[in-house]
Protein backbone atom coordinates (compact mmCIF):
# COMPACT_ATOMS: atom_id res chain seq x y z
CA UNK A 1 0.00 0.00 0.00
CA UNK A 2 1.30 3.55 -0.76
CA UNK A 3 1.91 5.69 2.12
CA UNK A 4 -0.35 8.14 0.29
CA UNK A 5 -3.01 6.09 0.55
CA UNK A 6 -2.04 5.43 4.58
CA UNK A 7 -2.08 8.97 5.00
CA UNK A 8 -5.79 9.55 4.13
CA UNK A 9 -6.86 6.36 5.82
CA UNK A 10 -5.38 7.70 8.76
CA UNK A 11 -6.67 11.50 8.63
CA UNK A 12 -10.55 9.32 7.87
CA UNK A 13 -9.60 7.81 11.17
CA UNK A 14 -9.02 11.24 13.25
CA UNK A 15 -11.82 12.70 11.50
CA UNK A 16 -13.86 9.95 12.46
CA UNK A 17 -12.90 9.82 16.14
CA UNK A 18 -13.30 13.74 16.72
CA UNK A 19 -16.88 13.57 15.20
CA UNK A 20 -17.61 10.61 17.45
CA UNK A 21 -16.11 12.64 20.71
CA UNK A 22 -17.72 15.93 19.69
CA UNK A 23 -21.51 13.18 20.12
CA UNK A 24 -19.72 11.69 23.19
CA UNK A 25 -18.90 14.95 24.92
CA UNK A 26 -22.14 16.13 24.42
CA UNK A 27 -23.72 12.85 26.03
CA UNK A 28 -21.24 13.13 28.78
CA UNK A 29 -22.26 16.85 29.57
CA UNK A 30 -25.83 15.58 30.28
CA UNK A 31 -24.67 12.33 32.38
CA UNK A 32 -24.56 9.64 30.43
CA UNK A 33 -21.79 6.77 31.23
CA UNK A 34 -21.38 6.61 27.52
CA UNK A 35 -19.52 9.66 26.86
CA UNK A 36 -16.75 10.63 25.25
CA UNK A 37 -13.98 7.58 24.97
CA UNK A 38 -17.20 5.11 24.06
CA UNK A 39 -18.55 7.22 21.22
CA UNK A 40 -15.17 8.01 19.62
CA UNK A 41 -14.05 4.34 20.07
CA UNK A 42 -17.12 3.28 18.30
CA UNK A 43 -16.70 5.94 15.48
CA UNK A 44 -13.54 5.55 15.25
CA UNK A 45 -14.09 1.18 15.03
CA UNK A 46 -16.81 1.68 12.20
CA UNK A 47 -14.32 3.98 10.80
CA UNK A 48 -11.24 1.42 10.45
CA UNK A 49 -13.71 -1.54 9.70
CA UNK A 50 -15.07 0.63 6.54
CA UNK A 51 -11.12 1.63 5.86
CA UNK A 52 -10.04 -2.36 5.94
CA UNK A 53 -13.05 -3.34 3.63
CA UNK A 54 -12.50 -0.82 1.33
CA UNK A 55 -8.80 -0.95 0.41
CA UNK A 56 -8.90 -4.88 1.30
CA UNK A 57 -6.93 -6.95 -1.29
CA UNK A 58 -8.58 -9.34 -3.20
CA UNK A 59 -12.32 -10.39 -4.44
CA UNK A 60 -14.17 -9.01 -1.59
CA UNK A 61 -17.39 -6.92 -1.12
CA UNK A 62 -16.78 -4.06 0.87
CA UNK A 63 -20.65 -3.78 1.88
CA UNK A 64 -20.63 -7.25 3.88
CA UNK A 65 -18.35 -5.69 6.63
CA UNK A 66 -19.96 -2.36 6.62
CA UNK A 67 -23.78 -4.49 6.64
CA UNK A 68 -21.71 -6.36 10.03
CA UNK A 69 -20.71 -3.03 11.78
CA UNK A 70 -24.56 -1.76 11.83
CA UNK A 71 -25.18 -5.27 13.14
CA UNK A 72 -22.22 -5.67 15.36
CA UNK A 73 -22.45 -1.69 17.31
CA UNK A 74 -26.71 -2.70 17.36
CA UNK A 75 -26.16 -5.54 19.62
CA UNK A 76 -23.77 -3.03 21.15
CA UNK A 77 -26.39 -0.86 21.90
CA UNK A 78 -28.68 -3.46 22.74
CA UNK A 79 -26.62 -4.10 25.67
CA UNK A 80 -26.84 -0.46 26.94
CA UNK A 81 -31.22 -0.68 27.23
CA UNK A 82 -32.29 -0.93 30.70
CA UNK A 83 -35.41 -1.31 32.33
CA UNK A 84 -35.32 -0.01 35.68
CA UNK A 85 -37.96 0.31 38.05
CA UNK A 86 -40.58 0.81 35.07
CA UNK A 87 -38.77 2.65 33.14
CA UNK A 88 -36.91 2.33 30.13
CA UNK A 89 -33.34 3.82 30.27
CA UNK A 90 -30.80 3.69 27.46
CA UNK A 91 -32.39 4.14 24.30
CA UNK A 92 -31.06 7.49 23.37
CA UNK A 93 -27.63 6.40 24.07
CA UNK A 94 -28.29 3.07 21.91
CA UNK A 95 -28.94 5.20 19.21
CA UNK A 96 -26.70 7.62 19.57
CA UNK A 97 -23.68 4.69 18.89
CA UNK A 98 -25.23 3.58 16.31
CA UNK A 99 -25.36 7.18 14.62
CA UNK A 100 -21.49 7.52 15.89
CA UNK A 101 -20.62 4.25 14.08
CA UNK A 102 -22.36 5.60 10.89
CA UNK A 103 -20.41 8.76 11.04
CA UNK A 104 -16.85 6.64 10.99
CA UNK A 105 -18.39 4.38 8.11
CA UNK A 106 -19.13 7.34 6.08
CA UNK A 107 -15.92 8.74 6.95
CA UNK A 108 -14.17 5.48 6.12
CA UNK A 109 -15.86 6.03 2.74
CA UNK A 110 -14.70 9.43 1.97
CA UNK A 111 -18.15 10.71 2.76
CA UNK A 112 -16.82 13.68 4.70
CA UNK A 113 -19.95 16.28 4.06
CA UNK A 114 -22.30 13.26 5.27
CA UNK A 115 -20.54 12.38 8.28
CA UNK A 116 -19.42 15.71 9.56
CA UNK A 117 -23.33 16.71 9.17
CA UNK A 118 -24.79 13.32 10.95
CA UNK A 119 -22.46 13.93 13.46
CA UNK A 120 -23.45 17.77 14.09
CA UNK A 121 -27.34 16.78 13.59
CA UNK A 122 -27.11 14.23 16.19
CA UNK A 123 -25.31 16.93 18.48
CA UNK A 124 -28.32 19.44 18.03
CA UNK A 125 -30.72 17.08 18.57
CA UNK A 126 -29.05 15.87 21.71
CA UNK A 127 -28.16 19.92 22.61
CA UNK A 128 -31.77 20.88 21.92
CA UNK A 129 -33.41 17.55 23.71
CA UNK A 130 -33.54 19.24 27.88
CA UNK A 131 -34.34 22.75 26.25
CA UNK A 132 -37.44 20.52 24.26
CA UNK A 133 -38.28 19.01 27.19
CA UNK A 134 -38.68 22.02 29.24
CA UNK A 135 -41.39 22.90 27.00
CA UNK A 136 -43.00 19.98 27.52
CA UNK A 137 -42.36 18.21 23.73
CA UNK A 138 -41.81 14.03 24.80
CA UNK A 139 -40.79 10.93 22.93
CA UNK A 140 -44.20 8.90 24.23
CA UNK A 141 -43.12 7.03 26.60
CA UNK A 142 -41.42 7.00 30.10
CA UNK A 143 -38.22 7.54 29.89
CA UNK A 144 -34.73 8.90 32.23
CA UNK A 145 -32.93 12.00 31.30
CA UNK A 146 -29.37 10.83 31.65
CA UNK A 147 -29.46 7.89 29.61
Amino acid sequence: MEWETEIVMVARSVVAALLGGLIGWQRQSRGSRAGIRTFAAVSLGACTFGLVSLYASGNTDSTRIAAQVVSGVGFLGAGVILRHRGRVVGLTTAATLWSAAAVGLAIAYGMYILGTLNALIMFLFLAAAPVLKKHGSSEGGKTEEGE
